[in-house]
């Protein structure tokens, strides 16, 4: 292969639903630029892009997928994304490195879920779209309705450059207004023969030329002032407009396609070599808000946005040239650790297809093997060179379930493989909760985590058992309450005594210091010699204050009393759960000359603080996060419905493109299995954010639960 030139490199985001023909394009555009000689099919599971057990299963993409093909003297690196939102990091990656999205549309269906959720993630992240109109060779194919969910779902940004002839089963020639020819294709290798557009529809040719005529002129003052003054725009004029236009994401350009045909798709990989933005034309803006130009004469820079681990070559780390040029056995240095790293072997990447090369330009995108330190997110710079590039934001997780190996002697080797899917997929996470006693496993959906669950089973051979996960509770006070327990063992020999008395209150933040309490109608004054202050692990306070006078408790037992009360704080009174925002007020107490020791004061203030802590009103606490849906407006009412079922509290509605955007407050509780349910009620076009809150006190019927369940817990125990 050529070394390409950051000028004929162009980087490009494939998505759209489901079914809507992602990896037969992909195919297609390989065999074009004869990466592959012979077109695969999704069907036979001999597709380049879904080339993995799991997708041939499922017959879909559930990874993305790094190709590249070389047409018209220029190399097109494009990412075959999933169509199902589950896997959304794939294409989060891929924003990262490619500057233009084609969006495919079934022509059967029109715009679908995916469609508009791809959509909004497009314009989040300000990338130019081209819709590509795919399967018009279908029998239900239906062009017209297809533009109007466009027009209805993206507005007048959507600029018609093609129409088909003939769509349905016999579909073979489209009109392109902007070369105003007629394509008409003789077989199903992409063969096209090139007519003058026939008079029946040259007023429908004319009327498209002219609306994408006025599109292009709104891009450029003086081509709005020459369209205005002559009326027309020359097509090398219409081209530029377009070009300004599109990469200001002020139209859409439409394409005709059968990727299974192979018509079209020539056409579209010109549009896209004649219009798409080069990697030279966007900055890369650093942490500092400093900016790195795409330019092959600056310093070598590389970013990974992707790492993956391969049975034969170990860890392949995917990256895109963001300055300067690579070549192969250069070092380079990794600025966030100061490691050195060696670059054994370049490849440009189509699948597990891999052509070995030996430079890359600024702006091209390969992987490497064998990297040492290197993970996703990470940058690799010349050495003297520092810059660490803006890392991938990748979406919270939506998805939260408990997870351990049915066989308890597989739980490290489940540790080890879950702890390799999280490195992979940042968009899974795990974590161990030391609280709660579970692995607990964060995804984007369920369908996302039953793709892994499937792996752990067939791949790692772990069964594996998925549950309900516990909630992190936390346990607190609302009242004034005093306590005294006394410890006494004696067994032969040395024995154990110490006896504490305590009162607990609640602790408010910026509340004053208090030594004056009624408690069970009497008054109290206490002498605060000392007060100590901890922030919980957990989150929350402890304030220890030492009120002991005469002696009683000699200073030397006063740690273990607090250790004690801090003990049980993380195994709370009530449900086990950790305690927060407490004030605990250690008085008075006895001691014995002879058997009183540490042991005896931890565990005479670990009962007291138990005792004290169930008479002070104690309330359990739980998790509240804050929740964003965009639903649609039909659906707003069984979403609604479905809220007030999980006690949420809504706290706002606005509206955004025929959508509903709700916010609410819901508690963590009622969240399990939320992003199915929620698919559920819309058919999947709704989605949600959701983002821990606060803590707040739990309705009494909820505790009188939680603390039933914890009493028939300890029973079993």
């Amino acid at each position: 292969m050529k070394t390409y030139q950051t000028s004929h490199i162009r980087n490009i985001v494939l998505m759209g639903s489901s079914k809507s023909g992602k990896t037969t394009l992909a195919e297609t555009m390989l065999y074009e630029g004869k990466v592959i000689d012979r077109r695969g099919t999704v069907e036979a599971k001999t597709t380049v892009s879904d080339n993995t057990e799991v997708e041939q299963m499922y017959q879909r993409s559930i990874y993305s997928t790094p190709l590249y093909t070389e047409f018209m003297d220029h190399k097109l690196n494009f990412v075959d994304t999933p169509g199902s939102d589950d896997f959304v990091g794939g294409m989060i990656s891929a924003f990262r490195v490619a500057s233009t999205c084609v969006m495919l549309v079934n022509a059967q269906h029109g715009v679908e879920v995916g469609t508009e959720i791809f959509g909004r993630h497009a314009a989040d992240y300000k990338r130019p779209m081209i819709f590509g109109v795919n399967q018009l060779d279908a029998e239900k194919a239906n062009w017209e309705n297809t533009i109007d969910s466009l027009r209805q779902s993206f507005g007048k940004r959507v600029a018609l450059v093609q129409f088909p002839v003939n769509p349905g089963v016999g579909f073979d020639s489209f009109v392109d207004v902007l070369m105003m020819k007629m394509y008409k294709f003789v077989d199903e290798n992409g063969t096209r023969e090139e007519y003058d557009i026939p008079a029946e529809l040259m007023d429908q040719a004319l009327e498209l030329q002219a609306s994408l005529m006025e599109v292009a002129a709104e891009s450029e003052e003086a081509l709005m002032e020459k369209y205005f003054d002559v009326g027309e725009l020359t097509r090398e004029e219409m081209i530029r407009g377009l070009y300004l236009g599109f990469q200001q994401g002020i139209l859409n350009p439409v394409f005709c396609l059968s990727a299974k045909k192979d018509i079209g798709v020539k056409r579209l990989m010109e549009f896209i070599i004649n219009v798409a933005p080069a990697p030279s034309a966007r900055l890369e803006v650093l942490p500092d808000e400093s900016t790195l130009e795409c330019n092959a004469d600056g310093p070598t820079v590389l970013f990974v946005y992707k790492t993956a681990l391969e049975q034969h070559l170990g860890e392949v780390s995917y990256f895109k040239v963001m300055s300067g040029k690579l070549t192969e056995g250069q070092d380079l240095v990794n600025p966030e650790t100061g490691a050195k790293e060696r670059i054994s072997a370049i490849y440009a990447v189509a699948g597990k297809k891999r052509e070995k090369v030996s430079e890359m330009m600024a702006g091209d995108i390969g992987c490497t093997v064998k990297l040492k330190t290197v993970k996703t997110n990470q940058t690799l710079c010349a050495p003297g060179v520092e810059y660490v590039l803006q890392p991938i934001v990748f979406p919270q997780a939506k998805f939260r379930t408990a997870i351990k190996a049915v066989n308890e002697k597989d739980e490290e080797k489940l540790g080890d493989a879950l702890n390799k899917y999280s490195a992979e997929d940042p968009t899974i996470t795990v974590q161990y909760a030391k609280e709660l006693k579970q692995t607990i496993l964060c995804g984007q959906g369920e369908h996302h985590i039953n793709i892994l669950k499937w792996h752990l089973n067939n791949v790692h051979k772990i069964d594996v058992e998925l549950y309900a996960p516990r909630i992190s509770y936390r346990e607190t006070i609302t009242k004034v309450a005093c306590a005294d327990y006394r410890h006494k063992k004696q067994s032969g020999g040395a024995g154990q005594f110490g006896e504490v008395h305590l009162l607990i209150e609640p602790f408010v933040e910026g509340a004053p210091q208090n030594n004056r309490f009624k408690v069970d109608g009497k008054e109290m004054v206490l002498n605060i010699k000392g007060k100590e202050e901890y922030t919980m692990d957990w989150g929350g306070k402890l304030e220890f204050y030492n009120c002991i006078v005469g002696g009683s408790i000699d200073a030397r037992f006063m740690p273990a009393i607090l250790k004690g009360i801090m003990e049980k704080m993380e195994e709370g009174p009530l449900t086990g759960s950790y305690a927060r925002d407490i004030r605990v007020y250690v008085y008075d107490g006895k001691m014995h000359p002879v058997d009183s020791n540490e042991i005896s004061f931890k565990l005479a203030s670990r009962n007291a603080f138990k005792e004290a802590f169930r008479n002070a009103g104690p309330k359990i606490m739980e998790p509240v996060y804050s929740v964003e849906i965009m639903v649609p407006s039909d659906n707003m009412g069984d979403v609604m419905s479905d809220l007030q079922n999980r006690r949420a509290m809504i706290e706002g509605m606005s509206s955004q493109k025929g959508f509903e955007i709700l916010k609410a407050r819901v508690p963590l509780a009622e969240l399990y299995k939320y992003s199915t349910t929620l698919s559920s009620l819309t058919s999947g076009r709704a989605t949600f954010t959701m983002e821990f809150l606060e803590y707040a006190q739990v309705p009494s019927d909820v505790q009188e639960k939680l603390l039933k369940a914890y009493q028939e817990e300890e029973k079993e125990d």
